[in-house]
Order: C-alpha cells, then sequence, then structure tokens
C-alpha cells in the first residue's frame, strides 16, 4: 500500500522506503559524527547527505540519548531558527524536520520553512504540540518512550514490550486524529526506555506496526542495542546498522532515519532488488 505524506506541498511515498539524515546541532549527542556546531559545518553536512540520497534532513538541538537533559528552552529555540533558515535558504528544495518536544520549537521551526515535526514524546512533554502540528497541515513523527531521556533507562519494565508499544501507540495516533493531523509517521523508540532484549524483540516483529497503514519509522543507527551487542561504540557500528536496516526494510519500514546515508540508500537499493 502507497504511504504517501504532505509535505508542504510536495507529496511523499514511502511505499519506496526513504532516507531521513539526522543533523545534530548540539555539543552532546550521543554520536560523535553527527554533531554540527557551525553553519559550514552545517550546510556541508546538508549537502552531502541531499547528494547521497538523503529525502528529508532532520534537525535537532536536543540530545536525547540515556541520561541526557533536556537544555533551555531558548537555546533550543535559538539553534533551530537559525538552523532551519540556513538549510531552507541554501536547500529551498530539501525537506526539513524538526526534531523537538516543545510546541514553541515546532512553531519557530514550521515558521522558517520545516516541513515535518519529530516529536519523540508523543505529545506526552507539550500538550499543545498536537494541536500546533495540525495547525501547520504538518506530518507528523509519533514516538514511544517512556519518560524523558535522562531517566528513560530507570523505567524499562513490560509484560510485552511490543504489545505495550502498540498499545501505546494506538492511543495516540486516536489523539493525533482528533487534534487535526492527517499525516502520522510511526516510530516504536528503539533505545527509548527499553533493554536491548526489548529492541531486538521490536525489531523482531517490526512488521506489526504496519497494521494501521501508516508508514513506520526504524531509527536503530548506531545505537546501543547493535555497539554494546557488538562490544565497540558508536564510531564502530556502521557495519551491524546496514545489517539491521536490512532487517528493518524486509518487515516493511518505509523511512530509515540515520547518521550514514550513502550506506543507508545502498541497503535500500539491495532490498529493492530482492523485493522484485
Amino acid at each position: 500500500m502507497a504511504k504517501t505524506i504532505n509535505c508542504r506541498g510536495t507529496l511523499l511515498d514511502t511505499g519506496t522506503p526513504l532516507v531521513m539524515g539526522i543533523i545534530n546541532l548540539t555539543e552532546d549527542s550521543f554520536y560523535a559524527g553527527s554533531r554540527v556546531n557551525s553553519e559550514t559545518k552545517l550546510l556541508q553536512t546538508a549537502e552531502t547527505m541531499l547528494t547521497e540520497g538523503a529525502s528529508i534532513l532532520d534537525v535537532g538541538a536536543m540530545s536525547s540519548r540515556p541520561g541526557a537533559r533536556l537544555p533551555e528552552e531558548k537555546t533550543e529555540l535559538e539553534k533551530i531558527s537559525w538552523g532551519v533558515q540556513s538549510l531552507v535558504s541554501h536547500f529551498p528544495q530539501a525537506i526539513v524536520s524538526v526534531d523537538t518536544m516543545r510546541s514553541r520549537i515546532a512553531r519557530a521551526g514550521l515558521d522558517a520553512g520545516a516541513a515535518i515535526i519529530n516529536d519523540i514524546s508523543g505529545g506526552e512533554f507539550d500538550p499543545q504540540m498536537m494541536s500546533t502540528v495540525a495547525a501547520y497541515g504538518a506530518p507528523y513523527i509519533l514516538m514511544h518512550m517512556k519518560g524523558l531521556p535522562e531517566n528513560m533507562q530507570q523505567n524499562t519494565a513490560y509484560d510485552d514490550v511490543v504489545l505495550e508499544v502498540m498499545s501505546y501507540l494506538s492511543r495516540k495516533i486516536h489523539d493525533a486524529r482528533s487534534a487535526g493531523i492527517k499525516d502520522i509517521i510511526l516510530d516504536p523508540g528503539f533505545g527509548f526506555g527499553k533493554t536491548i532484549k526489548h529492541n531486538f524483540e521490536i525489531l523482531r516483529q517490526f512488521e506489526v506496526f504496519g497494521i494501521w497503514g501508516l508508514p513506520v519509522l526504524a531509527g536503530i543507527s548506531r545505537k546501543s542495542m547493535i555497539w554494546k551487542t557488538l562490544s565497540t561504540d558508536p564510531a564502530g557500528a556502521l557495519n551491524g546498522t546496514t545489517a539491521l536496516h536490512m532487517v528493518a526494510l524486509q518487515k516493511g519500514a518505509g523511512i530509515l532515519r540515520v547518521h550514514d546515508v550513502r550506506e543507508a540508500m545502498e541497503c535500500i537499493r539491495l532490498h529493492g532488488m530482492l523485493a522484485g
């Protein structure tokens, strides 16, 4: 089934898997290779990602690694505003997503030209988030997380992790629809309030998240479920990331959120050949 999302008038069809490139305007993101601290670096990174095949650039100014504390809203606002403005100015055809839990930041990003809001809290953190996204007619990435990044790994108990994540997403889809959001992308939230075992169980059953007929995003790039399993670190997790990306694609992932666009695009091309 074609799963098309409307991004400021540009239609993206996730029936053919897409790549979302990660750009972090923070100093403490878990993977140093994704950190951007100047406009020059921002534009170089964006140009490389777009050239390599990224359909979406996901810009964030808030680290969501386990244990990370939320930045001051003013700091996040300033970074997102200049980051989105710079990207839209230099790459007017690019589709930019803003990774934030705050409606004020979402509003600023959309006003600056962003097209998508990526909310790791699923609207739990800011009750105004869903209505804000709906007012702009923007697609909304809805993710499952327990707690906040600073404490999410302190509560990782589930009777059935897949069933509980599905139940949560079902409720949140209803909330988003009720708020007026038309285009919803689902993200089960690998690594957010889950153990390594939980993460692999979610990937093992990843196809079940397609039950709603909505695009499903896989955000596993260089995460600890990979590098801890392989006894390495985020920098050494590219090969493992690619291996699990293929699994996610075979199980219906419509978007891969990645640090390494070229390798993800190669994975998608090879998967396409297998699919026929």
